[in-house]
């Protein structure tokens, strides 16, 4: 029996490398510069500790991230105060739009007397929170 005509198939997968990095050098740390080069391993952020050993053997710069737990808590509990100024200015706006409603205009004018007094006080706070970002932005 002859084979019949079959069209011919290749390997499958991935095609080679042309230059494959079949070297491997082995190196062993003692416990406290194994311990040294974890902390520069992760404060560089690089995903392979390979890729980091190249990086420093052949002198090529990458760069460290640091982050700073207080900078994202400063960051996070502004962000979370700005929310709530705009949910005072907006509560702002539906109270003297009752009082001018639902009041006379004598007892309306008293009241936003009131308001405007605290107002005067939140605005003192929003000056003295924009100078302390400030103050952050110099120092970081």
């Amino acid at each position: 029996m002859e084979k019949k005509d079959v069209p011919h198939r290749g390997k499958g997968g991935r095609p080679a490398k042309n230059d494959t990095a079949s070297n491997c050098i082995m190196v062993r740390f003692s416990n406290e510069e194994y311990a040294h080069f974890l902390t520069l391993f992760e404060q560089s952020g690089i995903a392979a500790k390979a890729v980091f050993i190249k990086a420093r053997v052949f002198d090529d710069t990458f760069r460290v991230v640091k982050t700073d737990r207080g900078t994202l808590e400063y960051v996070a509990k502004l962000t979370q105060f700005h929310a709530q100024f705009r949910a005072v200015g907006v509560n702002y706006n539906q109270v003297v739009k009752e009082l001018h409603t639902h009041f006379s205009e004598k007892k309306a004018l008293a009241l936003l007397y009131k308001l405007e007094k605290i107002t005067g006080e939140l605005a003192a706070i929003g000056k003295e929170i924009i100078a302390l970002s400030e103050d952050f932005n110099k120092r970081w």
